[in-house]
C-alpha cells in the first residue's frame, strides 16, 4: 500500500506541474511578442490638465509624454479657417489655450520674422556659459508657430500679408530654449508637412501652468489632419543644466539636470 501511495502521489505532482506549465504557456502565447517596455515617464494614457500640472520632471527621463495613445481629442469636422481662435490671458496675465485650423493659405516661411518685444510670464531670460557654451536659458515660445500661422491678424482671421501671431501676447509664453527649438520641432514639422501637402490640419496648443506659477510646466500639443495626421503629446518644459523656479522663471546652473534628446 505504501508503494502505490508513493507512486500516486508522484504521479499527482506530476500531473500539477504539467498543467501549471501549460497555462504558463498558454498565457505567453496570448501576449504581444517582441512588445518593448514603456519607458518611464513616457506615456500618459489619459491626462486631464490638472494631472499635467502635477506631473513633475525628474532628470535623465523622456521630456515628452504620449497622452490618450498619441491620439488627439479634435474633430476634423470642427474645423473652421483659415483662422486661429486665441484664448484669452488669465487673470495672471498667462497664455491659456489656442486652436489652429490652418491649411496650406497659413504656411509661410521664416525668413522676415518680424522681431518679438513682448515679455511673457515668468520671463528671466539671461546668457550663461556652460561648458564653454554660450546657452540662452529662455526663449519666447509661440503655441502656435509663426511659420505655421501667417496670413492671419491678431485676432486671428484671414488678413493676406498679416503675421498676427508674432510678437501676440496670447500666442507667446516663456519656454526653454531646449524645449522650443528642439523637443516641439519635430511636431510643428508634421504639421508643416501636412500643410504643404494640401491637407487641413486643426492644431491645438495648451500652455500648463501649476497652480499660480508664472512658468509653465510644459507645452500639450494635440494634431489632426485630413491627410491622417494625428498625435498628442505634452512637452515638458526643461532643458540640461539648467533648474528652473516655475513659480517666478528664474533659474540657476545645475549640472545634475539632464534632459536627454528624445
Amino acid at each position: 500500500m505504501r508503494t502505490s501511495r508513493r507512486r500516486h502521489s508522484t504521479i499527482g505532482l506530476a500531473t500539477a506541474v504539467i498543467v501549471a506549465l501549460v497555462a504558463w504557456g498558454a498565457q505567453k502565447l496570448n501576449q504581444p511578442m517582441n512588445q518593448p517596455a514603456a519607458p518611464a515617464q513616457s506615456q500618459a494614457q489619459t491626462a486631464s490638465y490638472s494631472q499635467l500640472a502635477a506631473l513633475t520632471y525628474q532628470s535623465g527621463r523622456s521630456p515628452v509624454l504620449t497622452v490618450n495613445h498619441d491620439r488627439a481629442a479634435l474633430d476634423l469636422a470642427d474645423w473652421a479657417g483659415p483662422a486661429i481662435k486665441y484664448g484669452n490671458l488669465d487673470s495672471l496675465n498667462r497664455t491659456t489655450t489656442n486652436v489652429g485650423y490652418l491649411n496650406r493659405q497659413t504656411l509661410i516661411r521664416s525668413a522676415g520674422r518680424p522681431s518679438q518685444t513682448f515679455e511673457p510670464t515668468g520671463w528671466h531670460n539671461r546668457y550663461s556659459v556652460i561648458d564653454g557654451k554660450r546657452v540662452n536659458r529662455q526663449n519666447r515660445g509661440h503655441l502656435i508657430a509663426y511659420t505655421l500661422s501667417g496670413n492671419l491678424s491678431a485676432s486671428g482671421s484671414y488678413d493676406p500679408g498679416a503675421l498676427g501671431s508674432s510678437d501676440n501676447p496670447k500666442n507667446l509664453a516663456t519656454q526653454t530654449e531646449f524645449a522650443n527649438q528642439v523637443l516641439m520641432q519635430p511636431y510643428e514639422e508634421q504639421v508643416r508637412q501636412a500643410l504643404a501637402a494640401n491637407a487641413k490640419v486643426i492644431y491645438q496648443v495648451t500652455t500648463v501652468f501649476r497652480g499660480r506659477e508664472l512658468m509653465p510646466r510644459g507645452y500639450w500639443l494635440q494634431a489632426k489632419g485630413t491627410n491622417g495626421l494625428d498625435f498628442n503629446v505634452f512637452i515638458y518644459n526643461v532643458q540640461t543644466d539648467i533648474r528652473y523656479d516655475y513659480a517666478t522663471g528664474r533659474s540657476v546652473v545645475d549640472h545634475q539636470i539632464q534632459v536627454p534628446t528624445p
